[in-house]
């Protein structure tokens, strides 16, 4: 079994690849609907094309060829021979032992209607790599077989991709029980309607299926049910959220070290003997990459005017981190594994019998006729609760980061902690970082907001059955911006620990910076000079977030 140092250095390795140069010129990401990773989701959502499994689409086609069969035999199946919602007492069509085209064209209408009916988003479109991340995970759910939707709806999914081919999608309106509201206008551009931007021009979905060459679906069986009732837009923003914390977590520790260092910090918080006193795993991770930053530092060596323990924020840093290590890793387990199963609620299981059928209950599940055999099972796969917790939970771990950084940028400010300049000034008439520690305190203050728990928050809705949800994409939204805004207040941590340290260099000898902390440092200097005398400095606060959202990527 991999430790949790192995599986982070993994996790990391990965997602530099996925950002080095030319990674698109790489194959397309292969799509079996049981391996895709984050990453592959990420390469997907910046324009890479993907390919199917010819054995996905065999099994789409045994698990269609199945839920037909128990449309021929009239079965009560949700979404297929009844309606949706409260409506699944009222029935779509009795095929009485056989499907007629009359049949067909009842089952036809609802479809169309159905996608029609649920396109209720609202707000701001969806940017590109949001809807393209949307349709590789649906895409890839898909090909399990659960969601029993004709194979050319799939391939549709995947056209839509290679082709660039992107269906506009209103941002806001779900509540967090699959994105019924959002994900249909997808179905719509895959009908010839609605509207979608094809290689960046918008136009009619008709316009746009005749520009990229496709024929236009003509949805029967459970395929709107299949294309509307999917998680796939939150996950797809949770995956987003969850990478570029990722990103985040890999700066973050670097800021630290180099805020340490700006302070004349104290190391032995991070001593590997502390760690082996109370042997939490991500602070001992987070420990070791802190000591790795700092390896070679003036810190190792003892110094005039260190303090023999510096405030929590400095001390219990390797904790925090290590809390928002954990998360994240959590985090990224559970997304994987949606991003890998169906959450189609019924459930397609083709050569499955559940138990004894003889059982009264399990009978109506079961079917075997027309050369196939399987269950078709009302499930609660749809509830997205497993991976919405775990993005909860990271939102509060990195509001803790947050706040750490927050408390550590006001002592670099006070001479009582640093013995430098009162507020970093570089000479007795300048004011320097006086006024700028509004904007992080403004910062954390909304980050603590934003993690609050949403999870929990819901009314009941269609006919009082629905009566729990998790505004999963609220809570993945909310983490999207906790993380920008981490970059801003790291950014100003990064400004202060830098403008520190410049002054001890200019006024002390043998300050040498560690082996991860003086690189950084040097490219930093690139983009935010030292402060010399009082300047604006809003552009300083944009070029410090930007240099940390590029860096190492």
């Amino acid at each position: 079994m991999r430790s949790y140092k192995q599986i982070l250095a993994v996790a990391s390795m990965a997602f530099l690849v996925l950002f080095s140069a030319n990674v698109f010129a790489a194959s397309p990401v292969k799509l079996t609907g049981y391996d895709l990773t984050l990453e592959e989701v990420m390469d997907v959502a910046e324009g890479a094309d993907v390919v199917i499994d010819p054995a996905a689409i065999e099994q789409m086609k045994k698990s269609h060829k199945l839920l037909m069969a128990f449309a021929a035999e009239g079965r009560p199946v949700y979404g297929l021979t009844v309606g949706v919602g409260l409506n699944k007492d009222k029935s779509i069509f009795d095929a009485d032992g056989k499907l007629s085209p009359e049949v067909i064209a009842l089952s036809k209408q609802f479809n169309k209607n159905a996608l029609r009916a649920h396109s209720a988003a609202y707000g701001p479109e969806m940017p590109a790599r949001m809807v393209r991340a949307t349709m590789v995970i649906r895409l890839n759910t898909m090909l399990t077989g659960r969601a029993a939707a004709q194979p050319y709806v799939a391939e549709l999914y995947a056209a839509f991709l290679n082709k660039n081919l992107l269906p506009v999608i209103p941002s806001r309106g779900t509540v967090g029980e699959c994105d019924i509201t959002i994900a249909p206008h997808i179905g719509l551009v895959m009908m010839g309607e609605w509207k979608a931007d094809f290689n960046g021009k918008r136009m009619t979905g008709k316009d746009a299926l005749k520009a990229a060459d496709l024929k236009a679906l003509a949805p029967y069986g459970k395929d709107a049910l299949a294309i509307l009732s999917t998680n796939a837009p939150a996950a797809a923003q949770s995956v987003l959220a969850v990478m570029e914390a990722d990103h985040f977590m890999k700066v973050a520790p670097k800021v630290f070290a180099m805020s340490l260092e700006g302070l004349n910090g104290n190391v032995a918080p991070f001593l590997k003997p502390v760690n082996d006193v109370r042997p939490f795993a991500g602070f001992a991770v987070a420990s070791e990459v802190i000591r790795e930053e700092l390896a070679g530092s003036y810190l190792w060596q003892p110094r005039k005017g260190r303090a023999l323990q510096d405030a929590l924020s400095y001390r219990t840093s390797a904790y925090v981190f290590g809390g928002a290590f954990e998360a994240l890793m959590n985090a990224k387990r559970k997304l994987t594994v949606q991003i890998n199963s169906s959450d189609d609620n019924p459930a397609v299981v083709v050569d499955d019998k559940p138990g004894d059928p003889a059982l009264g209950q399990l009978k109506g599940y079961y079917l075997e006729a027309d050369g196939v055999k399987g269950a078709i099972y009302p499930t609660a796969n749809f509830e997205p609760l497993p991976f919405v917790l775990d993005i909860e939970y990271l939102s509060i771990a990195l509001s803790h980061v947050s706040r750490n950084a927050a408390m550590r940028t006001i002592k670099l400010s006070d001479p009582k902690f640093t013995h430098l300049s009162r507020f970093l000034a570089a000479d007795n008439v300048a004011i320097n970082f006086g006024a700028i520690q509004k904007p992080f305190v403004a910062l954390d203050a909304e980050i603590r907001s934003l993690a609050n728990p949403v999870s929990q928050d819901s009314i009941p809705v269609a006919g009082n059955i629905e009566d729990t949800a998790t505004n999963s994409m609220r809570a993945a939204l909310n983490l999207a911006k906790i993380v920008d805004n981490l970059y801003y207040v790291y950014g100003l941590e990064m400004f202060h620990a830098t403008q520190a340290v410049s002054l001890r260099q200019r006024d002390e000898s043998g300050i040498i910076l560690g082996k991860g902390t003086s690189p950084m440092f040097n490219a930093y200097r690139k983009s935010v000079p030292f402060v010399t005398e009082d300047r604006p400095f809003s552009p300083d606060i944009q070029n410090s977030y930007e240099f940390l959202k590029g860096y190492a990527k």
